[in-house]
């Protein structure tokens, strides 16, 4: 009976040790996160299931996720005093990243942040910006008494906020005021960086960045690229402009961008468009002339009218629906679907992954301001960083 006993507690006593084993085994890989990272939820969520991470003063434009929870977002200026990248630091709180000297007056010199748009994280902790120079429309008119400056892409160390890469836009690549990059996607694995530029006065593109030989590369040579003859409407309001009392909806060409998990197909569609396209990335690595590439650009499925776009690594695409307030996705299979729809989702702009299944997305009415609005901003903070639980496995930082 007491040999029975000992083995009872034995097996007791074993069971409790792989037991935590287990636990210490799940927790030791789970990322650490912090706390703008917890979730509202003690269980784990639905697919679909919405959460405030930020309420913000400003407007974030585009942003990224480090893997334990880091936030840092870009941000539409609407004055010269406010920072143009910053990491969000608590519910309400935010500093200038990766310090103030970066985030002094745009327009003011080459080497601060003029007018940073797209920003993603490399799998080396580098956080990746493009400056498109001071192009803006600010209520001080700040953009005709300081020039423009040459866009450029620049890479940040998120631990030490040290400048770690750089490269200036030729003018031929990126020309000065008449261009307008946006969203980037990078490889770090083969060193690449691809561009989203809409045009301003020129085509739309992609740029090309080859990192290791400082060298850029325009592609504009597809129609694929430009817009198409869709509205952009949001809050039951078409986007557009008046001249001499005639009013032009905007046409907005290639913004959302997005790469494959295998580094091997980008993917990209026009703002005011509904189709998502693919590019072998072999090509635009290997230098291809235009003609290869525009006969290897295949359509791969149907899109809302978006800004944004990211992917995971089973191939779903996570697209924003300005129209509707909603977050979309279309499967690799070709079907769109509606993960999340939310009033309070009113210009979704950018949406990444930061920690495994949780989707980022920033919210900054930008159909209220000034830039979509003309000579009125109505937007009513605060703006928000939100994050919606995909049920799949995303790719941190993108």
């Amino acid at each position: 009976m007491n040999n029975v006993r000992c083995n009872k507690r034995n097996i007791v006593l074993v069971s409790a040790i792989v037991l935590l084993a287990a636990v210490q085994h799940v927790s030791a890989n789970v990322p650490t996160r912090t706390g703008l990272a917890q979730s509202e939820t003690s269980t784990q969520p639905k697919p679909g299931t919405l959460e405030v991470v930020a309420e913000l003063p400003l407007r974030p434009w585009n942003h990224a996720v480090s893997r334990d929870g880091r936030v840092f977002a870009t941000v539409v200026r609407s004055t010269r005093e406010q920072p143009a990248l910053i990491e969000i630091t608590g519910r309400n709180q935010y500093k200038p990243f990766p310090n103030a000297a970066w985030n002094t007056t745009f327009g003011s010199s080459p080497n601060v942040l003029n007018c940073p748009h797209g920003v993603r994280l490399d799998e080396q902790n580098r956080l990746w910006v493009i400056d498109r120079g001071a192009w803006a429309i600010l209520p001080d008119n700040g953009r005709s008494s300081l020039p423009d400056q040459q866009p450029k892409l620049l890479a940040f160390d998120i631990n030490t906020g040290e400048l770690v890469y750089r490269l200036d836009l030729s003018e031929a690549v990126a020309p000065k005021s008449k261009t307008l990059v946006q969203d980037l996607v990078i490889d770090d694995r083969n060193g690449f960086v691809y561009i989203a530029d809409p045009g301003v006065t020129v085509l739309p593109a992609i740029i090309v960045v080859d990192l290791q030989r400082k060298t850029a590369r325009r592609f504009e040579a597809h129609p694929s690229l430009r817009a198409e003859n869709v509205d952009l409407v949001v809050e039951g309001k078409v986007i557009g402009r008046t001249t001499n009392g005639k009013f032009t909806p905007n046409r907005i060409g290639i913004n959302p961008i997005s790469l494959s998990a295998d580094r091997e197909t980008l993917f990209y569609g026009a703002m005011t468009g509904t189709s998502i396209w693919s590019v072998p990335t072999k090509l635009l690595r290997d230098g291809a002339d235009d003609r290869t590439i525009a006969t290897a650009i295949q359509r791969v499925g149907n899109k809302p009218v978006s800004d944004g776009m990211t992917i995971d690594t089973a191939g779903n695409h996570f697209i924003t629906n300005v129209g509707d307030n909603a977050i979309d996705v279309l499967t690799p299979k070709g079907q769109l679907s509606r993960l999340v729809q939310d009033d309070r989702l009113i210009w979704a702009d950018s949406v990444g992954f930061g920690e495994p299944t949780w989707l980022y997305i920033t919210v900054n009415q930008l159909n209220r301001s000034p830039l979509l609005n003309p000579n009125r901003d109505e937007g009513k903070p605060p703006y928000l960083i939100m994050r919606v639980w995909t049920g799949t496995e995303g790719q941190p930082g993108r």
